[in-house]
């Protein structure tokens, strides 16, 4: 086989056609959408992930099986199934129109590589090892860590060099807080620990991109596709953990924001501590505090606020499962942070402007803060409701209370 040819496809606005809508598409799909391609995805079903990007329509999803004239205007087309007859159909339709093809089933019958990349800042490396992924991932993380060192980045170990992280007698959980959206800002150690993972179980909010630099042959987990109730479906995920963890695997559960922070975590070290799993706990950079300081809202700020309360809202205030103290929070003077609270906004700030906090107070509604959709509401107390649904704000999305939201404003 010949060698490639490295090249760089300036995608924005050019229509990227992904053929299957399961795990891989789920990790391929938003590094194509962070180059601005047009992306459309053609498969019967979508992973939760997959799907609130076609319900935020950054991509178009054709709900159906391929047939060729879905490659008609593609510049390029991406095989995301494991179905070696369905990947040569959609080879032999892409070579008929001169279209470069991407195949997760046969790199080998393909006309394209994805290479192994890393990004830090406005820098992308992208590494092709010769036809083994494994080269391309070493040299790839070697790289990073070269990228990263004037930050501190320690280099990551060779492969199998950690025992105590590797091998099928020792495997292990680490919870992972992949931080509020924007991938660089996952810790360092959380992304050492990803990049060594042999099973990723991973919330719908975490950042794709993260998902996009696994190694090859990484299991994973959508947690948010695991087809039961709340209570159930967390049962199923400590299943996992365990299940996976005593088979030898060195398990990572990829959480948004902090694994502590209305994110189970908790629930998840004890059901494997019960089980005699070791557990690693990586804390990541909640969104709480990062969506308002994207928006340029410190919590707290001199001679404005002295305290910040975050609270969530997912529950209504008069739901007697709700165990928010909404009457008690209104007389307070500092920063509130409400997260999941879009939903029942109104009958938040109604509660609130009732136990006495006046209408008047700032108020900001962040979308998305740290990523590339952010989008920042200022309003009051009164107003902020009304003003989210008239902007179609959607989650998720984090509101402040408080004079801070005007405490930066020249």
């Amino acid at each position: 086989m010949s060698n490639p040819y490295p090249l760089g496809l300036r995608l924005e606005g050019r229509r990227v056609v992904v053929v299957g809508g399961g795990a891989v598409a789920t990790r391929r799909v938003p590094a194509l959408l962070d180059a601005g391609a047009d992306v459309v995805v053609v498969a019967p079903e979508l992973t939760p992930a997959l799907r609130a990007h076609a319900d935020a329509a950054r991509l178009r999803w054709v709900p159906r099986r391929f047939v060729p004239a879905d490659l008609d205007d593609a510049w390029l087309v991406q095989v995301a199934v494991d179905d070696p007859q369905a990947g040569a159909a959609v080879s032999a339709a892409a070579t008929q129109r001169r279209i470069f093809c991407v195949r997760a089933d046969d790199r080998h019958a393909a006309s394209a590589w994805t290479p192994a990349v890393t990004r830090h800042g406005p820098v992308t490396v992208a590494v092709l090892g010769g036809g083994d992924p494994r080269r391309a991932i070493a040299v790839r993380d070697a790289v990073r860590a070269l990228l990263g060192a004037g930050e501190g980045a320690p280099p990551p170990p060779a492969e199998g060099a950690d025992p105590q992280v590797r091998g099928p007698a020792l495997g292990r959980v680490a919870l992972v807080g992949a931080g509020p959206g924007d991938p660089e800002l996952i810790t360092v150690r959380g992304w050492r620990l990803l990049t060594e993972a042999d099973v990723v179980v991973a919330d719908r909010l975490v950042p794709g991109l993260l998902l996009d630099e696994l190694r090859p042959g990484v299991e994973l987990v959508d947690a948010a596709k695991i087809p039961y109730g709340p209570s159930r479906a967390q049962e199923e995920i400590n299943r996992i953990l365990v299940d996976r963890a005593l088979g030898g695997a060195s398990v990572v559960r990829l959480k948004g924001g902090d694994p502590y922070v209305f994110g189970r975590g908790g629930e998840e070290l004890l059901a494997c501590a019960a089980a005699g799993v070791p557990v690693t706990v990586v804390p990541g950079v909640t969104s709480a505090i990062a969506a308002p300081a994207a928006a340029g809202i410190p919590v707290t700020q001199r001679a404005v606020a002295h305290e910040f309360t975050v609270v969530s809202g997912h529950l209504a205030p008069d739901s007697p499962a709700s165990l928010v103290r909404w009457d008690a929070l209104a007389g307070l003077r500092g920063t509130l942070v409400i997260l999941m609270g879009l939903k029942n906004l109104a009958a938040i700030t109604a509660t609130l402007r009732a136990h006495g906090r006046p209408g008047g107070t700032p108020a900001a509604v962040v979308q998305e803060g740290t990523t590339g959709g952010q989008r920042v509401l200022r309003s009051t107390l009164d107003a902020v409701a009304a003003d989210a649904v008239a902007a179609g704000l959607r989650p998720p999305a984090v509101v402040v209370v408080g004079d801070v939201v005007g405490a930066l404003d020249g």
